[in-house]
């Protein structure tokens, strides 16, 4: 079993802590990985570093710092095969998905460092004739990185690069469930040549968490997680009325009209479900679908769900692999026997399969209703309910009745439906005739209980900024 380090100011360095996270491999249930859960002094000595190294790298000229994002992009790149071997393991996913994930990580470290000269302020008209007024943009100092388990790698570079090229510096802590990829990260970090304290990287417990995001230093606190853990961070930035910006919960909705394409839709709709086990905030979560279609659309769905098969994908990684944990896994379970007993109809799957890993098959409900708590809260796995209406404007209703806003899909040829439903939809994301993935020049920002603020894009690269208003008079 390999024993990672924390990466605090520049160094792989030892933890005086005893206790251990020990990382799973969700296939198979053998642990591959341990590592140090820092201590909350150690926590918190991370933060001073990284407010120490924040003085110098605010005052770097953005170029610059686009040049050691550059650099960093280069060297995630060429240990694409270290990082993904390691998030393999760690999550079930297959090695060429992993390794691409790390390629996808350095193309938006790319893309962030491209904003280097775009950090735009504004010269505002003042009310007196001899004055003039400039809004700056400037960094917000220590941003705290809660990163998730799912996409673990393509998050932190999500994260870390917008906070980096605005003069942030940052502490990442890793979700416990996939830490050792970050660390392969900070080998690349290392390579890149970044000043120390600049990039930190630690795992810990959820109370040293607390004292993490609590220390007066961190200005900012941004969080991919659960409507649960938005809520601990709202009362983590309470302390010093630090900046939240959380991407929580989706269930997204797919409205399927009678013109659509059905084989497309569903073959499309299975092929987002089951990647990565549906372990997406933006993973179809239901569907609507018009009356005239319903029985069509739901034997095509019936066959594809029916034909994907479990597995172990370092092994096949033709199979959908598996669920994080067996607490996920049980959740998941339970949430399809209590919609059968509500009078829901099982078309496929539903039954926890025999054997080592955390796996669940693909898992078609119909007859639901749109009060089931199968419809109304996130599963986060390989479930399907499906509805029915008769009118966009019913299925837009249904799509909207929801406390979640993060990303929706329609399916239709008729524009002026299509329009309707984009005027009318209450998420931040709807895509037409495809399903979502989360463009990084675009701005992903949920709606509702969905989150606050948002990543990528030029409006998540401004997220890490605040401004200052200079008035001069002459």
């Amino acid at each position: 079993m390999r024993t990672e380090r924390n990466y605090v100011n520049g160094q792989f360095v030892a933890s005086e802590s005893d206790t251990f996270i020990v990382v799973k491999n969700p296939a198979t249930e053998a642990p591959f990985a341990r590592v140090h859960a820092v201590t909350a002094n150690e926590a918190i000595a991370a933060v001073d570093v990284a407010a120490a190294a924040q003085k110098a790298w605010r005052k770097l000229p953005s170029t610059e710092r686009a040049a050691y994002l550059h650099k960093l992009a280069d060297a995630l790149t060429a240990r694409a095969p270290e990082i993904g071997a390691a998030l393999a393991q760690e999550s079930g996913k297959s090695v060429e998905d992993a390794s691409n994930e790390a390629v996808y990580a350095a193309q938006i470290t790319r893309y962030h460092a491209e904003w280097a000269r775009r950090i735009e302020g504004e010269v505002i008209p003042s009310d007196t004739p001899d004055e003039n007024l400039f809004l700056q943009r400037e960094p917000i100092g220590v941003v705290a990185c809660l990163i998730p388990f799912n996409y673990p790698v393509y998050t932190l570079l999500r994260k870390v690069a917008p906070a980096l090229i605005t003069g942030n510096t940052v502490v990442v802590r890793p979700s416990n469930n996939t830490p050792v990829s970050a660390f392969e990260i900070a080998k690349a970090v290392e390579d890149a040549g970044f000043p120390p304290g600049v990039i930190n990287i630690l795992t810990m417990d959820h109370a040293t968490a607390e004292a993490l995001c609590t220390h007066p230093a961190v200005g900012m606190i941004t969080l991919t997680g659960s409507v649960n853990a938005g809520r601990k961070v709202l009362d983590y930035c309470k302390a010093n009325i630090a900046r939240p910006s959380l991407e929580l919960g989706g269930k997204t909705p797919a409205i399927i009209e009678p013109d659509a394409d059905l084989d497309r839709a569903a073959a499309d709709l299975v092929a987002a479900k089951t990647a990565h086990c549906g372990q997406r905030c933006t993973a179809i979560e239901r569907i609507y679908v018009h009356d005239s279609v319903h029985d069509r659309f739901v034997a095509l769905l019936k066959e594809k769900m029916a034909a994907v098969q479990i597995g172990d994908r370092a092994v096949d990684p033709s199979r959908m692999g598996p669920l994080v944990s067996a607490s996920a896994r049980m959740q998941i379970h339970g949430m399809v026997e209590r919609a059968i007993a509500a009078g829901a109809t099982l078309e496929t799957g539903g039954v926890i399969p025999e054997g080592a890993g955390f796996f669940y098959p693909a898992t078609l409900l119909t007859g639901v209703r749109q009060d089931m708590e199968i419809v109304q809260e996130e599963t986060f796995g390989p479930i399907l309910p499906v509805l029915r209406y008769s009118t966009i404007d019913e299925a837009i209703t249904l799509a909207n009745d929801h406390q979640f806003g993060l990303a929706s899909v329609l399916y239709t040829e008729n524009y002026r439906n299509a329009m309707k439903v984009a005027n009318a939809i209450e998420s931040g994301e709807l895509y037409v005739n495809r399903t979502p993935a989360d463009p990084y020049q675009g701005y992903h920002a949920g709606w509702k209980r969905s989150g606050l603020g948002g990543d990528d894009g030029k409006h998540g690269m401004l997220e890490f900024t605040q401004t200052r208003l200079v008035v001069m008079k002459y």
